[in-house]
Formats: structure tokens, C-alpha cells, sequence
């Protein structure tokens, strides 16, 4: 046998060329869809990766199978990574899962504010460039009792700000059992190290008193600092300094009284059954100067940090060149705007304010939700080999938020049927390849899916493959 004719037998020739996959009816309507280079792209990886495979022992991938490798490819590569999920783990306020969901309102103002040219920073009364805080600057002051209000991108940026803009190259005193961090590893000294302050802390972890506080005032001192704990808590042998004791320190020494909430919510939510979590309104009553809290927790709208308080420190902040690079652009503002007027009637935050529905849901209602989606998670499993039951749970509010304080719920329970737990984790793995993952949480050698944050709409569609 000649060398050429063994050549002539290699699999490699077997394939079909680029221009052959090219010229079918599939790759034309995927021109239309993803484009001429996008879709040359593809078949060519395909076809790579066919060579690459290739043993002399076996046929070469049909033509046909190539074309679906090649729709698969393209379909992957145009899918959104930022795709949404079923989330079944409890953490109603989940960080890696977006936190807040929106309400309608807030949705269709973004819709529109996306779609159709906003005034923006344009005064509609005087024909003349506008300030885009302006939007919801009277929403805010309304709602919290301040003076004045700024936003920015995120309630870490809006600390940078206030502490870059009021104690640059100055001394900032906090308790040491208020030094947080955050996800992400984010530690408030590391921030304050950023701003150009210097971090004075004082007191000890558990007991912090007004003179541990007095007594580090100097020359140098910017401001007083309180930062509300929202992830976690201190017990037992315990003392802080009420806000208004330090508004008074502060004051008595003409400093400002900063107060940074984190979670941040505009209502007393014990009114539905929850437990109290520090307001801005409440804040700025006890004497602080400004106060600094998330958009996108508790108060349920978009990602923002928002500053209220004393007019002239805000005007302050605003001038610092920084509060440009930290600014917020129109969908955030269009969406908190939508949000801060659901709060003028909050007799109807339940049912209007998404974020709450969730968090005031009985524990009666998801239980009985959990009956109607055992017969369809019973089917969704059927072989696998594991133990499906209804038990009650407790869910958490998530983000910081009221870090010991747990919602009575109900959950879907599987457990493996044997000893071997490995297949809780081939099943978690099944769940979050679903079309729409399905998230939940492994704890106690089970799969929990808590479902108070499942819609009811949404219930046919949570175990779908399609």
C-alpha cells in the first residue's frame, strides 16, 4: 500500500469541510442569529475538536452530529451568563444571588427608563442642566426627616465618600466591637485606610464606653463614628454607646456624629412581625449628622448607598470630585425612585414591596406549597434512590441583616436512602444545571429547598428540564 493511498484512508479526510458545514440551511439561519464570523467560528472549533478525537478504531461524528455540536456551541456562547436562578436556600437576602428582588413598579420604570431618553440631569422647569440626585432627593428627605440626601454606587462607597471628603489626613473613633467585615473579605479599616483616614479605635470588643470615646478626642479628631453591626451580634457581658450619647459627645466638642446602618430599611418592621432593625430616620432623631445605608437590602430596591443628613455635609460630599466616579446611573435611580414611593403607603408594603412579601410570608402558606410540589419533586427524582420529606426550617433574611434572627419556614428534605451521602451532591449539581438552576443548600447530610422564596406562578416550572 502506497503512502498516499493510506493517507486517502485517514479519518481527518473523512470530515466535511468548513465551507461544505457552511453552505446547509441550519448555518444560514444561524448567520441571521449570530452572525457570519460568529457562526465560521463555531464550525471550525467543531471540527477541531473532531480531529482532536479522532482514532483510527473509529468512525468520524457524523454530518449531522456536527451541525448539533455547532448549534450547541453557538447556543452557549450566546446564552447570558447572568442568568436567573430558583433560590431554595433559605437566605431570602442572598449576596451571590442578587439580594432584592424588585417589585413591578420598579421593574417597568427601568424597562422604561432603558428604553426611552430621560431627564436625567436636565431641569425640565428652567431648560438648564439638572442634578441627577434630584430625582429622589425629596423622597428621601421625606422619608428619613433629613435635610439632605446623596447617592452612590453601593453603601461601601458611600462610607469612602463621607470618610474621604470629612476626615482626609484626620482621625476617625470607632468601637472596637463595631469594626466589621463584610463579604468579599471587605474590612472597614481597610476602607478607612483607602479614604485617606486614620482609624482611632477604642474601648474593648464586648464593653465600649461614652469615655473611651471622650477621652481620644484631639486636635486631630474628624468625626465620631458608629457602625451598626448588621452581621453579626455581641452577647452577654456587653455595653455600647447609644447614638444619642454620642450625637451629644459630639456636638459637645464640634465634631460631626456619623452613623453608617448597612442593611438600612425606612419602616419599623416589627408593625409585620419582625424583628427591629435601626431606621435612618431613627438615626438622624438621636442627634447623627449623617447616616449611610444599602439601597438594595432591607429597603428592597436596587444596589445604591444612599447619605442623608445635615445639608451642608452633603453638599460637601457632592463636591468631592470622587462622588462622580461613584455615581449612579438612570436605571438605578429610575428603579429607586419606583421603590421610595411604594413606602408613602407603607400599609401596602406587603403586598407591593417584593423584598417584604417574601420576608412576612406564613409558614402555613409555604408549607402547604411544599404538598403541591412533592408529587412533582417525587417525579423529577424517580431512580435515584433517596428519601423525599416535608419539614419545617427556619430561613434567614440574609446580607447582613438581623444576623440572629430566623423565619419560621418549611423545605423539601432529601436524604439518601443508604449510609452514602455523595449523592446529595451529584443531585445539588443536577439541580443547578436545570435550564433555570435550582439552588439550595446542603446542611445535616440533606439537600434542603426551602421554598419562601418561590412564587407561587413559578411552581410548575422549578424541577423543569426544558
Amino acid at each position: 500500500m502506497t503512502q498516499t493511498a493510506s493517507v486517502a484512508r485517514a479519518p481527518w479526510h473523512q470530515l466535511p469541510s468548513v465551507d461544505r458545514l457552511l453552505n446547509t440551511p441550519m448555518a444560514s439561519e444561524w448567520r441571521v442569529l449570530y452572525g457570519h464570523d460568529e457562526t465560521v467560528a463555531a464550525l471550525r472549533q467543531i471540527l477541531a475538536n473532531a480531529r482532536a478525537n479522532l482514532s483510527p478504531s473509529a468512525p468520524p461524528p457524523e454530518f449531522e452530529t456536527l451541525l448539533g455540536l455547532a448549534a450547541q456551541h453557538l447556543q452557549t456562547r450566546a446564552a447570558p451568563k447572568l442568568r436567573p436562578v430558583f433560590n431554595l436556600t433559605g437566605t431570602v437576602l442572598h449576596t451571590n444571588l442578587g439580594r432584592a428582588t424588585l417589585p413591578e413598579t420598579a421593574i417597568q420604570a427601568l424597562v422604561t427608563a432603558a428604553r426611552e431618553p430621560s431627564a436625567l440631569e436636565y431641569a425640565l422647569a428652567t431648560g438648564g442642566r439638572g442634578d441627577r440626585d434630584e430625582l429622589v432627593h425629596e423622597l428621601l428627605c421625606e422619608l428619613t426627616g433629613a435635610e439632605a440626601a446623596t447617592i452612590v454606587n453601593n453603601n461601601a462607597a458611600a462610607v469612602f465618600l463621607l470618610l474621604n471628603t470629612l476626615a482626609l489626613r484626620k482621625e476617625v473613633i470607632v468601637s472596637r466591637g463595631e469594626l466589621v467585615e463584610i463579604g468579599g473579605a471587605f474590612r472597614v479599616p481597610d476602607i478607612m485606610q483607602r479614604a485617606g483616614a486614620k482609624l482611632v479605635e477604642v474601648g474593648c470588643t464586648n464593653r465600649t464606653h461614652t469615655r473611651d470615646f471622650e477621652q481620644a478626642i484631639t486636635r486631630r479628631t474628624a468625626m465620631l463614628m458608629k457602625i451598626h453591626t448588621s452581621n453579626y451580634t455581641i452577647q452577654g457581658f456587653t455595653h455600647t454607646v447609644a447614638p444619642n450619647q454620642l450625637a451629644a459627645l459630639a456636638q459637645t466638642h464640634g465634631l460631626p456624629f456619623v452613623e453608617d446602618l448597612g442593611s438600612g430599611t425606612l419602616v419599623n418592621l416589627e408593625r409585620w412581625g419582625l424583628p427591629h432593625e435601626p431606621t435612618p430616620r431613627e438615626s438622624l432623631q438621636a442627634g447623627a449628622n449623617l447616616v449611610s445605608f444599602s439601597g438594595d437590602k432591607l429597603l428592597g430596591g436596587p444596589q445604591a448607598g444612599i447619605l442623608v443628613g445635615d445639608q451642608a455635609l452633603i453638599q460637601k460630599l457632592k463636591k468631592n470630585p470622587l462622588k462622580r466616579a461613584l455615581r449612579v446611573g438612570k436605571l438605578t435611580l429610575a428603579a429607586l425612585e419606583a421603590v421610595l414611593q411604594l413606602y408613602r403607603a407603607p400599609e401596602h408594603l406587603p403586598e407591593r414591596l417584593a423584598i417584604l412579601s417574601l420576608l412576612t410570608r406564613p409558614q402555613a402558606d409555604i408549607q402547604a406549597q411544599c404538598q403541591r410540589l412533592l408529587p412533582l419533586l417525587q417525579q423529577f427524582l424517580l431512580g435515584h434512590n433517596l428519601l423525599i420529606s416535608i419539614e419545617p426550617c427556619w430561613s434567614q433574611i440574609g446580607s447582613g441583616s438581623l444576623p440572629i434572627d430566623r423565619l419560621p419556614s418549611a423545605a423539601l428534605v432529601i436524604r439518601p436512602s443508604g449510609q452514602r451521602a455523595g449523592g446529595l451532591n451529584k443531585l445539588e449539581r443536577l439541580l443547578r444545571e436545570l435550564p433555570r438552576p435550582v439552588i439550595g443548600r446542603l446542611a445535616d447530610k440533606a439537600l434542603w429547598l426551602d421554598l419562601r422564596c418561590l412564587r407561587v406562578e413559578d411552581e410548575t416550572r422549578v424541577f423543569s428540564r426544558i
